[in-house]
């Protein structure tokens, strides 16, 4: 419980810090955990930082209009219907360039290292490369499950591995709720809805 009062009064007055202090803004806080230390930071690097705090400026998560033009030209050239792609973004980074999970996917479409040199994404964070490489990645799973969205999507969030071994959608709820979020989004954007 000391732990948890000590890492409370931390981050309040880190928030006033950064409420007060013009030049230390910043749009988004993430939160890591290393060794026992906490640590905060507005640029997160390594070890997953999951987001805290998130605020309105530049990559706030709030729409798909700073990205617009890349996931246009990306979905025309690789054939890929814009709204999955656009709903893909949403559930993967809620279209934060600089996101990062704690398994090292990274960006936007949260592509994972291995994924991003198969597709020759030089840079994961960079949104025009990260778009490009993710619908690149998702073609290529539409082709290899023959359009099937639940195999396709259930691919993206597990590997291609972990939807052979399993002959099929994978039983992690994980994946189930990701498949489900993302046809979710994908019908609201369908439908006009965002």
């Amino acid at each position: 419980m000391v732990d948890l009062r000590k890492t409370l009064v931390f981050f309040g007055l880190f928030l006033l810090f950064l409420a007060f202090n013009q030049e230390a803004r910043a749009d988004r806080i993430y939160r890591c955990e290393k060794n026992g230390v906490m640590l905060f930071t507005n640029v997160p690097t390594e070890c997953g930082y999951p987001l805290l705090l998130s605020g309105t400026g530049r990559n706030g998560g709030a729409s798909a209009q700073e990205f617009e033009g890349a996931i246009a030209s990306a979905a025309k050239r690789h054939g890929v219907d814009a709204r999955l792609v656009r709903a893909i973004i949403k559930v993967e980074s809620d279209f934060n360039s600089r996101a990062r999970s704690h398994k090292g996917a990274q960006g936007l479409m949260q592509l994972m290292p291995d994924t991003a040199r198969l597709h020759n994404v030089a840079n994961a964070y960079d949104p025009t490369e990260n778009i490009d490489g993710g619908v690149r990645h998702l073609r290529l799973l539409l082709d290899q499950y023959s359009g099937d969205l639940q195999l396709t999507l259930a691919a993206y969030n597990a590997g291609i591995n972990a939807v052979e071994k399993h002959r099929g959608v994978p039983p992690f709820s994980e994946t189930k709720e990701y498949i489900r979020r993302v046809l979710s989004y994908y019908s609201r954007y369908r439908d006009g809805r965002f």
